[in-house]
């Protein structure tokens, strides 16, 4: 006799059980000599070794064709319980945008138009700089689709970086270890992880390293390699740091780098070096190039006249340290 557990991640479960649990009961129905139970996302199956593994395979199949069409209907299920291959289903244009089942069966999808682009480019692109103001989904969406390929076993494992540069404020003063000190600046990684996972998978993800979250400096020296990377807060990073990131992805590798210009909080006397670094390399067959703006934000109405606002300040200055640095140029 053998018991197994198997959690149903990654997908609708009201999709996966059915109305009322009908679906669930065909496949209880198809394994009569297995005793079957679920509990939230968790089914639990005791029988035979033979029993059993053929009831986990029928499970993957289940789950596998939810992650890849987003729904599964009783004829397609009866032909999986049957051992043959279901018809494939037509995929409406919403059922498109889905990138991920969260958890509790979370539908997590693009939003906008400007979404829906990034999960184009990266199709075609293994590093995909994602430019915009707050609020337009620019870390989340990432998020989403570095989750989406660790699912899919595209890679094998997350790995989430920012540099730790202090909003305004200085944390040097609170209590705690180095991790302690430096969880603030990344706790916008973990919320969207937590939408995307139960929190004991998070964290058996996390204690194994499948998901690793650290600061950019962490990044120096190693080679990133089978990963989905995502460099988020990237105006807070210089060319120097931007650069040395980059040269750190694997052959297998694939990289989204995110920020926001009009959102610096480097020193004075540091420069931020996206902007130099998008252009530098923004025709490189293999990088793609997102710019979102103001119409992608998706938080409430006021934010996207407070974004225009910033954004026209911040150009603005920019015109005013190019005129600066012509007048000074032209005087000596």
């Amino acid at each position: 006799m053998r018991e197994a557990k198997i959690n149903v991640e990654g997908v609708s479960l009201h999709e996966f059980f059915g109305v009322n649990n009908e679906k669930f009961k065909m496949v209880k129905r198809a394994f009569p000599r297995l005793k079957i139970s679920s509990r939230g996302s968790q089914i639990t199956a005791l029988g035979s070794e033979h029993d059993v593994k053929y009831f986990e395979d029928s499970i993957e199949s289940m789950t596998e064709f939810l992650r890849r069409y987003g729904q599964l209907s009783i004829g397609n299920l009866e032909a999986m319980l049957d051992g043959n291959e279901p018809n494939e289903v037509e995929v409406s244009n919403d059922d498109k945008d889905i990138i991920v089942y969260g958890r509790n069966g979370k539908v997590i999808k693009a939003r906008s138009k400007n979404q829906r682009n990034m999960l184009e480019l990266i199709k075609d692109n293994d590093i995909i700089f994602s430019v915009g103001p707050a609020g337009t989904g620019k870390t989340y969406t990432a998020v989403a689709m570095a989750v989406r390929a660790l699912k899919n076993k595209s890679v094998r494992r997350i790995i989430l970086t920012r540099p730790a540069v202090e909003a305004g404020e200085s944390l040097g003063f609170l209590p705690g270890d180095l991790k302690d000190k430096i969880d603030p600046y990344l706790r916008p990684l973990y919320d969207a992880l937590d939408d995307m996972f139960p929190p004991e998978k998070l964290k058996y993800l996390m204690d194994n390293r499948v998901i690793e979250i650290a600061p950019l400096a962490y990044m120096r020296g190693r080679t990133l390699n089978n990963a989905f990377i995502i460099m988020d807060e990237a105006q807070n990073a210089t060319t120097l740091q931007l650069k040395m990131l980059l040269t750190r992805i694997g052959p297998t590798a694939q990289c989204i780098v995110t920020g926001d210009m009009t959102q610096v909080d480097l020193p004075r006397h540091q420069k931020s070096g996206l902007m130099y670094t998008v252009g530098l390399l923004e025709n490189i067959k293999g990088i793609g190039v997102l710019r979102l703006t103001a119409e992608d934000v998706m938080r409430h109405k006021l934010v996207k006249h407070i974004v225009n606002a910033f954004e026209d300040e911040y150009n603005k200055a920019e015109e005013r340290a190019q005129k600066r640095a012509q007048n000074s140029s032209e005087g000596k």
